[in-house]
């Protein structure tokens, strides 16, 4: 059992619990992925493992778990909506390396005004401010990354293993709970305006963080430039790849 296998497995049940899952496609090559790193007596294998999902009104639910030994402990659990929902972003990374842990939960917004945060950031606020305490924030981000992330954003770097297996997997769950109340609260967009909106800054989103996936280097040492571009952006962030489908209504 390693570290972040209790949370995928606890999203993917409360997942099927709650929603109607089908399996959504993952590209050959990405199911699972391993290689050996690190040499002599700290030689581990790095196992990569991909899961990804769909459901009604959510466009692709998808995690990478990444394995590593005492080293590198790392789950990317990102849930993207349909796009005929103004519904924002679930992301959770979750990120265990030798100097300790990284922490990042959010419900990741499409738009800043004050409608919009008061229909999702501010129902979660006391969330996150329950979790403030145990859960200090992380320190320093960066500037280009905030438009990207809510009011509620959960940054936070325990050192305590602890720490993360107790007050991380409980916010961890609660986000992920209320996450799953305003998708059975939302309703679908028929505006076409405001369809183009959502459009834009689903791409805005997307095309942020495949540029700057911090996972990019790590994965480039393990398995090569030419698989993690591909990994990246033919499933991680595929929204470009998921537009030029044939037959694509939205």
């Amino acid at each position: 059992m390693t570290l972040y296998q209790p949370f995928l497995d606890y999203a993917i049940a409360l997942l099927s619990e709650k929603l109607s899952l089908t399996p959504y496609p993952i590209p050959a090559g990405f199911e699972r992925k391993e290689e050996l790193s690190g040499k002599g007596k700290k030689q581990e294998t790095v196992i990569t493992t991909s899961y990804a999902y769909q459901a009604p009104k959510l466009r692709q639910i998808r995690a990478a778990h990444v394995q590593g030994g005492n080293a590198l402990q790392v789950l990317n659990f990102v849930i993207f909506p349909d796009l005929n929902y103004d519904l924002p972003f679930f992301g959770a990374d979750l990120v265990t390396l030798p100097g300790g842990h990284l922490i990042a939960l959010d419900m990741q917004p499409l738009f800043h005004d004050a409608a919009y945060q008061h229909k999702y950031s501010d129902p979660i606020l006391p969330i996150f401010k329950a979790y403030q305490e145990h859960l200090p924030w992380g320190g320093d981000f960066p500037e280009d990354a905030k438009p990207f992330f809510s009011p509620a954003f959960l940054w936070t770097r325990p050192q305590e293993t602890e720490m993360v297996e107790t007050r991380v997997f409980d916010a961890f769950k609660d986000y992920l709970g209320a996450y799953l109340e305003f998708v059975e609260q939302a309703e679908a967009v028929n505006d076409p305006e405001q369809l183009e909106e959502i459009l834009a800054a689903q791409r805005r989103y997307i095309g942020y963080r495949a540029d700057k996936d911090p996972a990019r280097g790590m994965f480039t040492r393990f398995y090569g430039p030419e698989w993690t571009e591909e990994y990246i952006h033919g499933f991680l962030f595929d929204l470009e790849r998921y537009l030029k489908q044939p037959l694509l209504t939205i």
